[in-house]
């Protein structure tokens, strides 16, 4: 049986550069189905060696889209909550803000997350859950940046800079606040 080509190692194109890789492997054993899971920091896209270039591309999208899709649906509870807290402050403050309590909650709806930086709690608006991984993380960051600064002064903008998803983790919720806006149309007769 002849060897299967060596795996490529692309770029994930939705992603800021360097922070998200996808692997292709192909395989001659594979014949129809397409395949895709993370492994760590990259994404692995498994697929028949037969395909063309113009259908990996395809492919490597849908598959990407629909882990994203996958994800997104998933909730994490509290435990993994802090814990996701815990790995942004070590990523983006050197590990410096250190909550005692994340968690989600269901009385915040002005708000996407607040903090009380003298007891170093947070908490996070339930309708976050369903939001992109990057837009939770936004508010998490956000939130553990102000138990380093309390306002939203200069000092506190220029730590959120670390952050690389800060504008579209904003845009994102912007939208969010303006559909909610957005008149409801009547419902079409016969609905």
């Amino acid at each position: 049986m002849p060897a299967d080509p060596q795996p490529s190692l692309t770029s994930d194109p939705s992603c800021p550069p360097g922070t998200q890789a996808v692997e292709v492997r192909r395989s001659s054993r594979r014949r129809r189905t397409v395949s895709a899971y993370r492994e760590g920091d990259r994404t692995v896209v498994l697929i028949p060696a037969r395909m063309s270039e113009a259908e990996e591309r395809r492919w490597v999208t849908l598959m990407l889209d629909k882990l994203a899709a996958q994800e997104s649906r998933r909730t994490p509870g509290d435990t993994e909550l802090a814990e996701r807290a815990e790995r942004l402050s070590a990523q983006y403050f050197e590990g410096r803000a250190r909550p005692t309590s994340v968690r989600w909650v269901t009385n915040q709806n002005t708000r996407w997350g607040s903090c009380t930086p003298g007891e170093g709690s947070i908490r996070l608006s339930h309708r976050l859950q369903g939001m992109p991984e990057y837009v939770i993380d936004y508010v998490l960051v956000h939130e553990l940046a102000h138990l380093l600064v309390p306002g939203h002064g200069p000092r506190f903008w220029r730590l959120m800079e670390a952050y690389p998803r800060t504008e579209r983790a904003r845009g994102y919720l912007e939208g969010v606040v303006a559909a909610g806006r957005l008149p409801h149309l009547p419902a079409a007769r016969g609905e």
